[in-house]
């Protein structure tokens, strides 16, 4: 029962440190945090050793648990590995069923939507869904649970854009092209086109760190 409400307590913290309300370089006060979520210290502490597991929180020798900060290494790496999941998706696209098919042009609907709305952070969303569902094309649970840990890391360095805005808008046409390819059966323009487009991602990411002295 305690590691099942710990794992609650996670999946709440999770959600704050995805969505910005607890962004990169805050510390989780566990006084604050156990009165805001009725929960004891040691549940706390519980849910803390987890989300550390899953690379979202860093604990700090005297100082307490802060919400893990990327640095440019982090990011090449996970775009590294996302470069291998999703590609691999991408060539498994042509025996995947019409479910995992049809994900991938509904998380660019969803993204389109919210541009329209200018949601710039239901875009970051969609574009994550989109990029899961292009995984997910594998039929790998292993890759599906390994794209979802990247795709919580990544929303760390996401949070540090100083503008939603300029960094998703050029990628919501973009994600509408690589599902088209897909459509059309146009496998290994898709690959090279994903290939292109996550590099120009990195960059866009590590330019900002680089102008804020990172």
């Amino acid at each position: 029962m305690a590691r099942s409400t710990a794992q609650r307590v996670a999946t709440a913290l999770r959600d704050r440190i995805e969505g910005g309300g607890l962004p990169p370089g805050t510390r989780l006060s566990e006084e604050a945090l156990g009165r805001d979520l009725g929960v004891s210290r040691n549940t706390l502490r519980e849910a803390f050793r987890l989300l550390i597991h899953e690379s979202l929180v860093v604990h700090r020798l005297n100082r307490g648990v802060f919400v893990r900060v990327l640095e440019p290494t982090d990011v090449t790496d996970i775009y590294r590995m996302r470069a291998a999941l999703e590609t691999a998706g991408v060539r498994a696209a042509a025996g995947a069923g019409a479910a995992p098919l049809a994900a991938v042009p509904e998380a660019v609907a969803r993204a389109e939507a919210a541009a329209a709305d200018g949601d710039w952070r239901e875009v970051g969303s969609a574009d994550l869904r989109f990029h899961r569902a292009l995984a997910a094309l594998a039929g790998s649970a292993r890759v599906d649970a390994a794209m979802d840990r990247l795709m919580a890391e990544l929303r760390l360095a996401f949070h540090e854009m100083p503008s939603p805005r300029r960094f998703h808008e050029p990628f919501v046409a973009r994600n509408r092209a690589l599902a088209d390819l897909l459509a059309a059966g146009e496998y290994g323009r898709a690959e090279a086109e994903l290939t292109t487009y996550l590099d120009d991602a990195l960059r866009l990411i590590l330019d900002v760190m680089r102008e804020a002295g990172r």
